[in-house]
């Protein structure tokens, strides 16, 4: 007896087609549906699998940008607009790390001057990190009420800003816009 699978709704008056089957029967193809595993070992070791192979896509599909298998922190249009749209971008931010690391060999030589020289490089790299962002924030939530007046955007302003904090070349999703491309 093949069940009745459909997604459509069915008329509540409508004849199903068939008739109801006894409870030993129901419940049989219910156990048979399942296909639960015998012992414990063997239900973790297809889990594990299961789990591996989803992150496995994950990860190919973070590589290609494949909006099927990304996690759902990045899927939608949404989130692909605002990656697009920070990936056309120069951003300051991305440089920090780098920027960071000069920053921090400088203020470790022992010369007065030098050090004086790394903490106005680090007050001055904040201060263009902050400017830079809020430019960036307001011009992205500009253009995310254009193009998106209906859907939901919540996060995404923090998703785009979080994404200008990366490297280029070490985001995930990677960039799928090259530098001066308007999304």
């Amino acid at each position: 007896m093949p069940l009745d699978l459909s997604k459509q709704p069915r008329d509540p008056e409508a004849p199903k087609g068939r008739p109801t089957p006894k409870r030993s029967e129901a419940q049989t193809q219910r156990r048979r549906a399942s296909s639960a595993p015998a012992d414990r070992k063997e239900a973790s070791k297809r889990q594990r699998e299961t789990r591996r192979a989803d992150l496995a896509r994950q990860r190919e599909a973070m590589a290609s940008g494949d909006e099927r298998y990304l996690p759902a922190r990045d899927k939608g249009p949404v989130r692909r607009f605002v990656r697009d749209f920070v990936d056309s971008r120069f951003c300051i931010a991305e440089f920090f790390l780098p920027l960071a690391v000069v920053i921090l060999v400088l203020s470790m030589v022992r010369v007065g001057s030098l050090q004086n020289i790394a903490l106005l490089l680090w007050l001055g790299v904040i201060v263009l990190i902050i400017v830079d962002s809020i430019g960036l924030s307001f011009r992205l939530k500009k253009q995310l009420n254009e193009r998106f007046p209906n859907e939901p955007k919540r996060g995404a302003l923090a998703y785009g800003l979080m994404r200008t904090l990366q490297m280029r070349r070490l985001r995930l999703p990677k960039p799928q816009v090259k530098r001066g491309e308007r999304p």
